[in-house]
Parts: C-alpha cells; sequence; structure tokens
C-alpha cells in the first residue's frame, strides 16, 4: 500500500490481484483496477499528481502503468525477470529507475515508454532511490549532472551508480566483517537523509552528501541475556541479546551502536570501575574487550582472547583497576587473561590476550565467577552444586582456598559482598545463601516458596 504525494488517495494492491484507490479524506473507494497477474506486492504513485498515474508490479514481473483518468492499464514496462521490489523517479519526472532481485535496476523513458538501459547491479537489490539532479553529492562520486541512484540489497552496503554508464561510482566501506542484508531504502529529502532497515530489523540514518551514520535504532532485541551501565554517569546500557552482536544504548535518546566481533551467542558481560571499559564472553569459546571513547560514546574492541575449548558463559573484571579479567568456561576451567598496560589500538590491529592462569576449577559447567573487590580472591560457582574460593594473589596458577558445600542444584550466580568477609550463591535448588570466607560455613538461608522468601539465620 502506499499514499500519493498529497496523502489524499491510498492505493493498496492485493492476493485477489486487484488494486483499489481509496479517498481518504471522504472515505471511500474510488478505483477498482483489474487486469494485474496473480498477487500484487507493489504500488507507486507518480510523483506528480496532475499526471494521475499509477504504477504496480505482480507475479509476472512487469511493471503496469495505470491512468486513473480511464482506470486503464496503458502500457506493461517489461525487462525484469524476477520480482520487482522498487520504484523511484527522477526530479523531473520524466524518468524511473526499477529494482529486482535478478539483480538488475532498469531505467525507464517514461514519456516513450521503454526502458533506456539495464544496469547490472551484481546483487539482489531490495531498494533503490533516485538522487536530486539539482543537488552536489562530490563525497560519494557524484561528479556530473547525469542520473544517478542509489541501491540496498542483499550485500548489505549502499553503492550509487550513474545510469548513463552503468557505472558504480561509489560504495559504502562497512566498519565491521559482518555485512547485514538490506531490506528497505528511504530517502527523506527534507532533511537530507537516507534510512535503511537490515534484516536484523534494524534501522539506520545516514546524512548526506557523505552518507555517514548519524542514528540507529534497534527494532528487535530476542532474550536479554546480560546487561552493564557504562560510560560517564551510566550514559549507557550494553545488552547481550542471545545473539553474536552486542548493543550499546545511548539511554537519552535510544540510538544504539551494534558491536560485532563475537562468531556466536554472547552470554555475559562485565565493566571495569570507571565504565568506559567492559568484557564480554561468548559461544564462540572466546572473551573480548570493548572500550567506549569518553567524548564521541563510539565502542570498539581494543583486545580478545580464545583458548577455551568451549562456551564461555561466564566474565568478572579486575575491581581496583584495569589489569585483568577472569573467564569460566563450559570446559570446566577457569583463566585469568592480563591486560596490556595501554588499551591503545586499531580497529584492524587488537591486542591478542593469553592467559597468565588456567585452572581445572569444576567437575562441570562453571556457571559464575566474581573477583573480590580488593583483587586478591576469586569465587566460581558451578553446575556441579559447588561454590569455590580462590587466591589471586600469587603469580602463576590460582590457588584453592575452600569449598562451599549445600546446596542441592546448580550453582548459577557468586556475588562478594563489599562491605563484609561474605559471599552470596544462588542455586537452580531454589536458595539463596550467604557464607563466610573464614570458616566457609553458611551465615544465612533464602527459600523462595511460591515467591515469598523464608529467612533462616
Amino acid at each position: 500500500m502506499t499514499f500519493d504525494s498529497t496523502s489524499t488517495l491510498l492505493a493498496t494492491g492485493g492476493c485477489d490481484g486487484t488494486i483499489k484507490l481509496w479517498d481518504v479524506v471522504k472515505q471511500y473507494c474510488t478505483h477498482n483496477l483489474k487486469g494485474s497477474s496473480g498477487v500484487v506486492h507493489l504500488v507507486q504513485f507518480h510523483p506528480d499528481i496532475s499526471r494521475l498515474q499509477l504504477f504496480s508490479s505482480s507475479l509476472d514481473c512487469g511493471i503496469r502503468m495505470w491512468d486513473l483518468r480511464s482506470s486503464q492499464c496503458v502500457c506493461v514496462l517489461q525487462s525484469h525477470y524476477s520480482t520487482v521490489t522498487s520504484l523511484s523517479f527522477s526530479s523531473d519526472g520524466g524518468t524511473m529507475v526499477s529494482s529486482g532481485r535478478d539483480k538488475i535496476c532498469t531505467v525507464w523513458n517514461l514519456k516513450g515508454r521503454k526502458a533506456e538501459r539495464t544496469v547490472p547491479v551484481y546483487e539482489a537489490v531490495e531498494s533503490v532511490v533516485v538522487l536530486p539532479q539539482n543537488k552536489t553529492f562530490f563525497e560519494i562520486g557524484v561528479t556530473s549532472k547525469d542520473l544517478h541512484f542509489i541501491t540496498a540489497g542483499s550485500k548489505g552496503v549502499l553503492r550509487v551508480w550513474e545510469a548513463s554508464t552503468a557505472r558504480c561510482v561509489y560504495t559504502q566501506t562497512l566498519t565491521d566483517d559482518d555485512p547485514r542484508s538490506l531490506m528497505y531504502l528511504l530517502h527523506m529529502p527534507a532533511s537530507s537523509r537516507l534510512a535503511t532497515v537490515t534484516a536484523e530489523h534494524n534501522i539506520l540514518l545516514y546524512q548526506l552528501p557523505g552518507l555517514t551514520t548519524q542514528q540507529q535504532f534497534v527494532g528487535y532485541n530476542d532474550e536479554v541475556l546480560d546487561v552493564k551501565f557504562v560510560g560517564k554517569d551510566d550514559s549507557h546500557i550494553v545488552v547481550a541479546t542471545n545473539s553474536c552482536q552486542l548493543k550499546v544504548f545511548e539511554l537519552l535518546t535510544n540510538s544504539c551502536q551494534i558491536l560485532y566481533g563475537h562468531t556466536d551467542t554472547v552470554l555475559s558481560l562485565d565493566v571495569f570501575k570507571k565504565g568506559f571499559l567492559f568484557a564480554s564472553c561468548a559461544k564462540d569459546r572466546s572473551v573480548r574487550v570493548w572500550q567506549m571513547d569518553s567524548d564521541s560514546g563510539q565502542v570498539h574492541c581494543v583486545a580478545q582472547g580464545s583458548s577455551h575449548t568451549n562456551a564461555v558463559g561466564t566474565i568478572s573484571c579486575s575491581r581496583l583497576k584495569v589489569s585483568f579479567v577472569v573467564s569460566g568456561s563450559q570446559d570446566c576451567t577457569v583463566k585469568v587473561w592480563d591486560l596490556p598496560a595501554d588499551l591503545s589500538t586499531t580497529e584492524a590491529d587488537i591486542h591478542q590476550l593469553t592467559p597468565r592462569a588456567t585452572e581445572k576449577a569444576h567437575d562441570k559447567d562453571v556457571n559464575s565467577v566474581a573477583v573480590s573487590p580488593n583483587d586478591k580472591l576469586l569465587a566460581s560457582g558451578s553446575q556441579d552444586r559447588t561454590a569455590k574460593l580462590w587466591s589471586l594473589a600469587g603469580e602463576g596458577n590460582v590457588g584453592l582456598l575452600g569449598v562451599f558445600r549445600g546446596h542441592r542444584r546448580g550453582v548459577w550466580a557468586v556475588c562478594f559482598s563489599p562491605v563484609d568477609q561474605v559471599l552470596a550463591t544462588s542455586s537452580a535448588d531454589g536458595t539463596t545463601k550467604l557464607w563466610s570466607l573464614q570458616d566457609f560455613s553458611c551465615r544465612m538461608l533464602v527459600v523462595y516458596v511460591q515467591k515469598v522468601p523464608l529467612l533462616y539465620q
């Protein structure tokens, strides 16, 4: 469905092969256009409403031109041999560009009702936008007044094409190595911006003429696995959302950065004390350290390590200063990763981490690790129903100090008290326990029965 340029007429195409026009003000159907072959999946008004022309496409891949005065199809433009995905018109209304999943775009002369040029674009195109010919776009390769158009499709990048030569004059450079298929491209002439919609339901706004990223919105998060505050005065949150990408939201504007690097689902996050540096771990058996620029808020990966042999399900950062991270994995080990003193780097050359210590910590998956406030102790919780206390003070391997036993099912979270020598654990047996760090005894038990906590001292 689509509105005309005055927003008083609405055209709808349906599965019954008909196109209906509706008077939005008076709320009645004005036209019922028949003759399309099968499902009508595209309708588009000519931008010059005085022409009273409507274009449509259906299963036969032809583009039908309808005269709304006579309610007749005046011609069928044949060029595409796969689904026609979008239409865009030149400023004077005399030229139209069509895109299709057959990896071509066609430039049409509407006065002569014929194809002037077929442009092979080598990707399934979902949307096309003709650039205004009365503006300059030198930053994206437009050096003449000839017709130029932008395509968005399966390769996940915007590309600018010169219609007269069928030549690509500009290709957008991705800021990551994970291209996202683009499903829609919208030109907003009033603000000179472009909006794209990715296959992952994300909306990105680009500013013309340089196609610089201006803003980004995330439309779908799936299950949220972990979330942490980051940035100055907790200005952002970083979220792990059952995906291999991390999402960093600016709380003031809801704008989002998507961080690429992990190749499988991110499972856990932790943030260093000052809030501009955080760590992540994932099913891809790796850990990564990310840094946020204090001025721009942009985030990039500065370090990574990958020596676990199974999914890394938990991570904890040092508390006093930026010196190390600890990870726990389904391979039953915990690893201590020392960070370099200088984390400045480029996106193409990040620091490679190697573990300072690796310890076979439990008999089953390590579900949680936590570093004490003084950076001298480490706690781990496991699917083997135990929690353990380790020393981080010495060089080399971590040293076992004691075992907390008493849970009847796997331990899913461990946490040190910031003011007392106590460790808190929570388990799948429905209980939370507080343990003494001196004698490893249980000081308090909280049992949850039908969501009502019962305390036992």
